[in-house]
């Protein structure tokens, strides 16, 4: 027999079985204490988004101010009582278009004043005897609004404006006769947030409170019931006349 027949007839050598992945260990279980505190973190964020934060003036107004402006003035819907829109801070520079560090300073101080960056200012026409050209800078003024301005308002309210010097109350006749209210103050210092040696000059400020009131009376108790330092109107003395 030759040697390829004996190749032929001998049997073919067996494949070695491919071996099996190994069975994967179950994954060990999270204790429940963790996934508690999981939940109790993810529950804690919610509750911080949710909480929605309100100055102090602004929660008073929608608790108080609104039940006694209803009760005195007799309006038939809470939308008709009338509320604040918007706080205007203006403050006027002689030497502005001369001395740039004075109107940077004071861009600074108006700043930290009212927490909102002020715009620059500037002449809208020439005026010879001021020596002003249009378009030169002459001051700065801020808007406030909503959280912003009833924040300025507590401050003004509750701590500068005690601080003037010999304060005797907001007159009365301030208003313009749409409800709003101008009045000035005269040194920029009383507010606790400038620094007295930091400051180039000591400036004025004219603040104009905007309101949404139909009458120069409503605007008045408003601001009244707010904690505005306004002084008392002379009651008028009825005269009784003789039958």
């Amino acid at each position: 027999m030759s040697d390829i027949e004996k190749i032929k007839k001998e049997p073919a050598a067996k494949k070695p079985a491919a071996k099996k992945p190994a069975a994967k260990k179950p994954a060990a279980k999270k204790p429940a204490a963790k996934k508690d505190a999981a939940k109790k973190d993810v529950s804690i964020k919610k509750a911080n988004e949710d909480v929605v934060y309100l100055p102090t003036l602004q929660s008073y107004y929608t608790s108080t101010v609104i039940k006694a402006m209803q009760e005195k003035f007799k309006y038939s819907n809470v939308m008709q009582v009338p509320k604040i829109l918007s706080i205007n801070l203006n403050m006027g520079l002689g030497d502005a278009k001369t001395n740039s560090k004075n109107l940077e300073s004071s861009i600074d101080e108006m700043s930290l004043i009212s927490g909102q960056k002020p715009i620059t200012t500037k002449a809208k026409k020439d005026i010879s005897n001021f020596k002003i050209r249009k378009g030169w800078p002459v001051g700065c003024k801020v808007t406030l609004r909503s959280k912003m301005m009833y924040e300025f308002l507590d401050r003004l309210i509750s701590v500068a404006l005690p601080r003037t010097r010999d304060f005797r109350g907001l007159s009365f006749k301030s208003f313009d006769g749409r409800g709003n209210y101008n009045f000035g103050i005269k040194e920029q210092i009383i507010f606790t947030e400038i620094d007295y040696d930091k400051i180039q000059s000591i400036n004025g400020l004219n603040v104009t409170i905007t309101t949404s009131a139909s009458s120069d009376n409503e605007a008045y108790e408003l601001l009244k019931l707010f904690g505005l330092p306004l002084r008392e109107k002379p009651k008028k003395n009825e005269v009784e006349e003789a039958a």
